[in-house]
């Protein structure tokens, strides 16, 4: 490129009747192009613009992944929510009458998880169905008493709650947050209410 602007140079001066010198012909020929005095700018600038993007996009990665793990752990709190519903609504149910309309669990005040049918039979597959291991669930606790006591006509009734261990994934922040024990809670009316005022 410099050679060519060197001819252009030494074109217009011969036409215009002057003779280069030798200190001109050197000066043209030094005479780096624009684009190449620009070169180490454009560098510097580059790799500025690989840096920032480099920040943005795992700034960018860490909240997409922490949005998922959010979602995950909102979705783990339905699932054991529509299991303790499950539990519960199969605890608040008699037998039949040829039964002699008994509760699978019995009338038993406070059932623990190694003792309750409810849990074994119906809480511990609608966790396995999504994926969520039964063993890993904590604080499990299943009573029958007045769900309102204050209440003006309380209501007997089952209530069944339990907590799940969950553990957050989150770059750089996944340490500090650690395992979340997410709780669930549900109430549910026993059918037949006893006629003598007294629960169970």
């Amino acid at each position: 490129m410099a050679l060519i602007r060197y001819f252009k140079w030494h074109r217009l001066h011969v036409s215009k009747g002057n003779t280069p010198s030798a200190t001109d012909l050197h000066t043209q020929l030094s005479m780096s192009s624009p684009s190449q005095a620009r070169t180490p700018s454009r560098s510097r600038e580059r790799g500025a613009e690989i840096l920032e993007f480099a920040f943005v996009l795992g700034a960018l990665l860490a909240l997409m992944l922490g949005i998922f793990s959010f979602a995950r752990a909102y979705e783990v709190y339905g699932t054991i929510t529509r299991a303790a519903r499950e539990g519960a609504r199969m605890a608040v149910l008699p037998s039949s009458i040829h039964d002699g309309n008994t509760y699978i669990d019995g009338n038993q005040t406070s059932v623990t998880q190694a003792n309750s049918l409810v849990f074994s039979r119906y809480i511990t597959p609608a966790l396995t169905a999504a994926n969520l291991d039964p063993e890993a669930v904590i604080d499990y606790s299943e009573t029958i008493g007045w769900l309102d006591p204050s209440d003006a006509d309380p209501q007997c009734g089952v209530t069944i709650s339990f907590k799940y261990p969950y553990q957050f994934s989150i770059p750089f922040l996944g340490q500090g947050l650690g395992t979340v024990d997410i709780p669930t809670s549900v109430q549910m009316r026993r059918e037949n209410q006893s006629t003598t005022g007294s629960c169970p």
